[in-house]
């Protein structure tokens, strides 16, 4: 039979928060430890030695724990058949690390006792029911990333004013985060701060939450505009005529208005900045590419082919995968190395022959010769590069028939010819001839409203 440890909560505040069993077995063990005395109930059980010498020694949470579940497993083994009684703050259910360690070996059983965890009082605090409400209990320091809506979260290890400038850095800029400290104390605190402001919270300590109610957050907003798309294909006639094959016309020019609205916002920046309604046009044009897409997915669902969820999961695991330099213990030495790694990785992982394998030949023929340069220098066949490139543009140029005498054929090649060492010059200088002569299309498009409005 394997040496136990059973673990006892002390309750988030007082010692009336503490069960009648839980008192039963610590004073009654032969062996106890303590987690922390940085708790109310503590006081009560002076005689039960604490791990507080151990946060002073440890590098890290995470050895500290670890340095705890050792010492637990070997006075369970050395007090066998007796057992270990192990006390934590809160619920040994809740927000414990050094439970899940315990509850991962495999040479000590771990035993939990119910208790009253922080939980219970933040929403008796708050008046919410936790299961009606849906709340979210997450750990300050359990992620960097930003935290999740729609809410309520209720939002732990909030024990510093460090740890609160990291969640309001987590959170929506301005919005309203309700404090919970020392919750069942006599000096409980019950106030509500701005996102922003929670670091100014200097009281901050182990017996401090923090509870969100909602926000809108990425995930909520795409939730909203799923069902919205279903809803429009329930309900309105056009969008229920709709297939895949029908809207790839809209999906060409929503991408080209997109395209519109990039260039426009680039050249307003490069200008000295973007107004309002050089920016809300961008978010206008890239939310109607992004319903295309929402669009398409829907469709894809109600043939049981694919959802937005699967193409959401492929695409993450492709990225994940196309990059191991951020996700393995991969070293780059730059940007160029990533974007030849990127066409080993994608060759590899679609087992293509050819790094012009899966070259859309449906692009414009600018597009589709400068991205056919680029394949090119993966296999080492280089263009000319400055004046040379140059100067073989100006060859081209002076090759063109001036009269009549040469077949269309020959016309065709010689232009052809012209506008490959154009495009090939103007790479060689990073210069986008697909955005530049949409530039210049633009300012003829001005000059004729211009010519236009003369008297």
């Amino acid at each position: 039979m394997r040496p136990v440890v059973r673990v006892v909560g002390l309750g988030p505040g007082t010692l009336d928060h503490v069960t009648r069993r839980t008192l039963s077995l610590l004073n009654d063990a032969s062996v106890a430890r303590l987690r922390t005395r940085q708790h109310p109930s503590a006081a009560a059980f002076e005689r039960v030695p604490s791990y507080d010498d151990l946060y002073d020694d440890a590098g890290s949470f995470e050895e500290l724990y670890e340095a705890i579940v050792a010492d637990l497993v070997s006075l369970a083994t050395t007090a066998a058949p007796h057992e270990v009684i192990y006390a934590v703050p809160g619920s040994p259910s809740v927000a414990e690390r050094t439970v899940e360690l315990l509850l991962a070996r495999d040479d000590v059983t771990t035993v939990l006792e119910p208790a009253v965890s922080v939980i219970d009082l933040a929403c008796a605090a708050v008046r919410r029911d936790p299961m009606t409400v849906g709340l979210h209990v997450v750990d300050a320091l359990g992620s960097t990333n930003e935290f999740r809506g729609p809410g309520p979260l209720l939002i732990l290890q909030t024990y510093s004013p460090e740890v609160l400038a990291s969640v309001a850095d987590r959170l929506p800029p301005s919005l309203e985060v309700t404090v919970l400290h020392h919750l069942g104390l006599a000096d409980e605190l019950i106030t509500t701060l701005y996102s922003e402001d929670l670091p100014s919270f200097r009281h901050a300590d182990h017996l401090t939450s923090l509870w969100v109610e909602e926000f809108r957050d990425a995930g909520v907003a795409m939730a909203d505009l799923v069902d919205l798309v279903q809803r429009l294909r329930a309900e309105c006639p056009w969008d229920q005529e709709q297939t895949h094959a029908s809207l790839t016309r809209h999906l060409l020019e929503e991408a080209y208005e997109t395209l519109d609205a990039l260039e426009a916002f680039g050249a307003a920046e490069a200008q000295g900045g973007a107004d309002n309604a050089v920016i809300d046009h961008l978010q206008e044009e890239l939310g109607d590419l992004l319903f295309q897409v929402l669009f398409h997915a829907e469709l894809g669902d109600e043939e049981g082919n694919f959802s937005l969820s699967s193409i959401a999961d492929s695409l993450r695991d492709k990225l994940i995968g196309r990059h191991p330099h951020v996700f393995a213990n991969v070293t780059v030495s730059g940007a160029d190395e990533v974007a030849s790694r990127w066409e080993d990785l994608k060759r590899n992982e679609k087992g293509r022959d050819s790094v012009i394998d899966g070259v859309p030949w449906q692009l414009p023929a600018l597009v589709l010769y400068t991205k056919l340069l680029q394949k090119a220098a993966l296999v080492a066949l280089e263009e000319p590069l400055g004046d040379a490139s140059r100067q073989r543009a100006i060859e081209a140029l002076r090759a063109l028939p001036v009269n009549a005498t040469s077949t269309r054929d020959d016309t065709e090649r010689l232009w052809g010819d012209a506008i490959r060492a154009f495009v090939s010059a103007a790479s060689a200088e990073g210069v986008d001839l697909e955005g530049a002569l949409r530039e210049r299309a633009r300012e003829l498009r001005d000059a004729i409203v211009g010519a236009e409005a003369r008297p």
